[in-house]
């Protein structure tokens, strides 16, 4: 990663305080980071983030750290002490957002509540991330990923149509897309800020967002209200998952014209004879009974050869491909997605590029992940601080 030259990218100029841990505060701010701003992490004395032990850290950095807190500078500050509360508060008026992510009425005991921080930057964009708000009976619950799919109603769309054993999400999505809504929000706010000269208290809940994300069709059986069905309509099909003669692969068929193209493709023009099959909504209804014939058919020959006569037919579909292969597809290669340099710690890394590319202000990769406290005396002196 070149260290020469400041982001260019189009929050250029912008500094975030960011006293967030673990993913949903961090990746926000990271995305944020990749996009130009200066993004100082305030880690307290010790471990700091605890990502930075959830793997196998070198020298204090995971993977998982490496990637959510790029392009930003780490600085220790223990906010119970009075010198580096002062300190924090210089940094604050240097500011135009700080994030923060501790449960509901710690930052006010702190003494780094919004008011408190206002009063030093009247136009500061004061964000708060929570796991479920700050009102009501799980306002004060620790939480982590797991438990907001749980009542996001996420596991329960994952579960077998609907029915039986929930299922979790491998990934850690309710973090990620808290992380991604409040990275929009800060910059809906900087952008606001532009235009009224006023700051603003920003909050965002990891359920709230969850729920957003999973409502236009994991809902959609309590959209009408005077409809309601508790089975999400997503989970009355199988996953779309078909084994083939060498692997596995993905193929869908949603309108008429892929529908038809499928039955050529698989060799089965009776298919399209089929009442239950002609219409988009029957084969909504009738998926199960669609989708396995479809997995009968597909077992008989290889990906490469199913790939070929759909792609031929217009048909959507894609192999499901190992980890590996993932990142060395041709398609991600010539999108330039996944992109390697040498963190002066860890050593050789791997990690993908923002993804959002800007013509005029391209993002880039300024900073690697930073040491816990790496650049601790860097800001002080730049607040004016020497410390002894």
């Amino acid at each position: 990663m070149p260290s020469t030259s400041l982001p260019l990218g189009p929050l250029s100029g912008y500094r975030i305080i960011d006293l967030t841990t673990m993913i949903s505060g961090p990746m926000a701010t990271g995305l944020l980071g990749d996009q130009g701003a200066d993004v100082i992490k305030v880690e307290a004395p010790g471990v700091g983030d605890l990502v930075r032990l959830l793997g196998r850290p070198r020298e204090g950095i995971t993977a998982t750290f490496a990637t959510t807190n790029r392009n930003k500078r780490s600085i220790i500050l223990d906010l119970k002490e009075p010198g580096d509360l002062e300190a924090f508060r210089k940094l604050v008026a240097t500011a135009d957002v700080v994030v923060q992510n501790f449960r509901p009425g710690v930052v006010e005991r702190m003494g780094i509540g919004e008011d408190d921080l206002r009063a030093i930057k009247n136009d500061l964009i004061y964000v708060s991330i929570s796991g479920f708000g700050e009102t009501g009976p799980y306002s004060g619950k620790r939480v982590y990923d797991p438990i907001v799919q749980a009542l996001s109603g996420l596991a329960t769309i994952q579960g077998n149509r609907g029915i039986g054993r929930p299922r979790m999400m491998r990934l850690v999505i309710p973090d990620k897309v808290t992380a991604i809504t409040a990275a929009q929000a800060i910059t809906a706010a900087l952008l606001a800020r532009e235009r009224t000269g006023e700051g603003q208290h920003v909050r965002l809940s990891m359920i709230d967002a969850m729920i957003a994300l999973s409502w236009p069709e994991g809902f959609a059986g309590h959209t009408f209200v005077d409809e309601e069905t508790d089975t999400p309509r997503n989970a009355l099909a199988q996953d779309l998952v078909y084994e083939t003669s060498n692997g596995w692969m993905t193929a869908g068929a949603v309108s008429d014209s892929e529908w038809q193209g499928l039955a050529r493709a698989l060799e089965h023009p009776e298919w399209l004879d089929d009442d239950r099959f002609k219409t988009a909504g029957g084969r909504v209804a009738y998926a199960k009974e669609r989708l396995d014939q479809t997995a009968g058919v597909l077992k008989t020959r290889t990906t490469e050869e199913w790939l070929e006569k759909m792609d031929a037919e217009q048909v959507p579909c894609a192999p499901i491909l190992p980890l590996r292969d993932v990142i060395r597809h041709p398609q991600i290669v010539e999108n330039g997605l996944i992109v390697e340099s040498d963190h002066p710690v860890v050593g050789r890394i791997r990690q993908p590029r923002a993804a959002a590319r800007f013509d005029k202000t391209p993002t880039t990769l300024v900073r690697p992940a930073p040491t816990h406290g790496q650049h601790t005396n860097e800001i002080l002196k730049e607040l004016g601080i020497e410390r002894v």
